[in-house]
């Protein structure tokens, strides 16, 4: 079916113009164009309305999981009734395996995966080899690492019909085979259970139970029922079942892989031996060894997906599928905020390898865990499909890829301006600021000041609370969700002035800042350069009286684009703003959307810190759903745990181990990292001490 773009909205300002260039270059086959959008002027919207004009299956890829699982709420209602997916790491908490050689030391993968996101996963291949074309899938990088064959994927979907001819446990080995498991005490997700000529399937993609009716060898009946109260939500006459696992393989396929592993472990313990490494031969020949025992006895392994390559029938050095491979060969490419998402995807490659050549060199595995990694950039480019670079500030690289073909966005649909900036210079900038403080403190506005390090920022901000002045401080020291609270509190009146360094820049949506201070902003660097500078401009712009202040004694080149460039979009703002009669809005945006985040979302967060940017005089004030934050105590905080012994540390890990639990099974991805780091760290601490007693003896 083609794409139903659903909302009360329709393309205003130069969004009309941005949505018809782009859907003309793609359909004379540009190979890349970029959207130049500037904060706040509908980029979401803008790309929702090109695809349901090019009616082709998209990818639209985000540098985070926390942005991604912001657009795929967005695309979801933007697309009620099409096919709407989101792909991200399944890792609610992922520690790689890694050999250190300089201390050796051998760090174990230590992960948990979260079964939603990894239903969300399967749901998305199934969708894309369903043959639908009207398929959106918001993705994090995670869609550039390493995955099953879908060659094998799709020959592994069973297909059923009403009055098909298969005996009933015929039909039970195919789900075997697709990785499903029978289990009659709990129908849990990717499992079946039979009574009679029935067979239930809880379908490891969607959240629903299929019921698979036979009469003798005869497919009598299919229907779905819902799973919690069984209650039937249809019938069908026939039915995909897609497997139950992204890394699915032949019987033969993975005899053929067994023996070639043996192959390759003789030929490396060889070499091992030739250069008198015995130590690395013994535990190389050991540990792949009972691998390929436990692959052949149950199927899988710990660290399975080392061996992914003799799974998948590719040769040596040939680079792994992805979720790319499952995609049809028109699809459409969005890279959202292409200007951070691009090095991310660039810089993958190096990280992985750099961490896996120790675990082969010393011998931790196999080569073939050089195979199991993240596409190469290149490779990615040659996969992806036509692409639209979003950003506010594209880089050389989107620049130059697009050849010149830039569409601009500029005009806000609410009339809002860029905000005015104002060079002053850098003598007596502190007390120039606390007047502009000041001055929006009595409108009832806020103010964001970014420094150039961490100590400045902290330094001001006591300097500011010694003068009564409600501030906070924050980078990234900060906890992330520290970090949400803070900013929280600033759009109460918590705090008037936030000060950062790099933080306040993409993604910060704060409607009640006015203006923006830039400190030393004639330092040129990463810092201030001119993309950075034009991000931080930007979060002004969404305020009617928004300004920005740049303290420098001389305007640096990076100063002076920003400023022209910035300039350049009032006079279009302006002029359009006059032409069509509209009187610049403020936005109304409820609290507690801070990066994405719902009201729903935080209440449910226990975090045990207080904020780290609260004043010295008392605890930073908070909503009510924030009273945990400021009333219970980090049991794994450095001074609370120097005073427990082992078995008090072992009870409050046990404690942290089932909070932990939980807050992955309801997917909060942060809280049960943070909540992981405390445990290592009371283990470490356990192993310290038991380090001591074993010394004193």
């Amino acid at each position: 079916m083609d794409f139903k773009l659903t909302s009360q909205y329709k393309p205003t300002g130069d969004q009309p113009q941005a949505i018809e260039q782009l859907v003309n270059g793609i359909n004379d086959g540009l190979p890349a164009q970029t959207l130049l959008g500037v904060t706040g002027s509908g980029k979401t919207f803008t790309m929702a309305n090109v695809i349901q004009q090019v009616k082709r299956p998209t990818l639209i890829l985000s540098h985070n999981k926390t942005l991604a699982a912001q657009l795929y709420s967005e695309f979801k209602q933007f697309f009620p009734e099409n096919s709407v997916q989101y792909f991200v790491s399944y890792y609610d908490y992922y520690q790689p395996e890694a050999y250190i050689p300089s201390v050796d030391k051998y760090i174990e993968k230590d992960l948990m995966i979260n079964d939603e996101i990894e239903r969300l996963r399967l749901a998305t291949t199934s969708a894309l080899l369903s043959g639908r074309r009207d398929v959106v899938v918001v993705s994090s990088v995670s869609c550039l690492f390493g995955m099953g064959n879908p060659e094998d994927f799709n020959a592994s979907v069973i297909d059923i019909h009403r009055g098909q001819k298969i005996a009933r446990n015929a039909f039970l080995r195919r789900l075997t085979e697709s990785l499903y498991s029978r289990n009659e005490i709990e129908l849990a997700s990717g499992t079946f259970r039979v009574k009679g000529d029935t067979v239930d399937i809880r379908l490891a993609y969607e959240d629903i139970i299929l019921r698979v009716v036979f009469w003798g060898d005869e497919i009598e009946s299919i229907s779905t029922l819902h799973p919690i109260d069984n209650v039937a939500l249809g019938t069908h006459d026939q039915f995909k079942i897609y497997p139950a696992n992204l890394f699915v393989t032949s019987k033969e396929r993975q005899a053929s892989a067994l023996a070639q592993m043996e192959l390759d472990l003789g030929e490396q313990v060889e070499a091992f031996r030739r250069e008198a490494r015995e130590v690395e031969a013994r535990r190389l020949y050991e540990r792949t060894t009972y691998d390929i025992e436990m692959i052949r006895e149950v199927g899988h392994c710990p660290g399975i997906e080392n061996y992914s390559r003799y799974f998948d029938g590719r040769d040596r050095g040939m680079r792994p599928f992805c979720l790319l491979d499952y995609f049809p060969d028109d699809y459409l490419t969005i890279i959202d905020e292409s200007h951070v998402t691009v090095p991310q995807i660039r810089a993958m490659f190096g990280g992985d390898l750099s961490r896996k050549v120790n675990l082969v060199d010393y011998g931790f595995r196999l080569t073939s865990a050089l195979d199991n990694r993240p596409l190469r950039f290149e490779e990615f480019e040659k996969l992806s499909g036509q692409t639209i670079y979003v950003s506010a500030t594209p880089a050389d690289y989107e620049l130059e890829k697009s050849e010149g073909v830039v569409v601009e966005q500029v005009i806000r649909p609410t009339g809002l301006l860029d905000p005015i900036i104002k060079v002053q210079p850098s003598e007596h900038q502190i007390d120039h600021l606390l007047e502009q403080v000041e001055m929006r403190h009595e409108r009832g506005e806020r103010v964001l000041v970014t420094t150039l390090t961490k100590r400045m920022a902290e330094e001001l901000n006591d300097y500011m609370q010694k003068l009564n002045i409600k501030s906070a401080y924050i980078h990234s020291d900060v906890d992330t969700l520290d970090r949400i609270k803070i900013l929280d509190d600033l759009r109460a009146g918590v705090y008037d002035v936030l000060i950062g360094v790099n933080l306040l820049r993409e993604g910060l949506d704060l409607p009640e800042v006015s203006l923006v201070a830039i400190l030393d902003a004639d330092k040129e660097g990463f810092l201030r350069s001119h993309r950075s500078l034009t991000q931080t401009v930007g979060r002004a712009a969404r305020n009617l009286n928004g300004m920005v202040i740049m303290y420098a004694d001389k305007i640096t080149d990076s100063m002076r684009l920003t400023i022209e460039e910035t300039e350049r979009r009032r006079k279009m703002q302006l002029a359009y703003n006059e032409a069509n009669g509209i009187t610049p809005q403020a936005i109304v945006k409820a609290r507690n959307k801070i990066v994405g985040l719902d009201k729903e979302v935080v209440e449910d967060i226990k975090a045990p810190r207080l904020s780290k940017g609260a004043t010295k005089q008392q605890p930073a004030a908070a909503s009510p759903y924030y009273d945990e934050f400021s009333t219970r105590v980090d049991i794994a905080a450095e001074p609370v745990i120097a005073y427990m012994n082992a078995s008090e540390l072992q009870r409050a890990i046990t404690r942290l181990r089932a909070d932990m639990l939980k807050a992955a099974k309801d997917m909060e991805f942060m809280e049960a990292a943070r909540l992981r780091d405390e445990i290592l760290q009371m283990e470490d601490k356990i192993r310290s001490i038991n380090e001591k007693e074993t010394n004193s003896k």
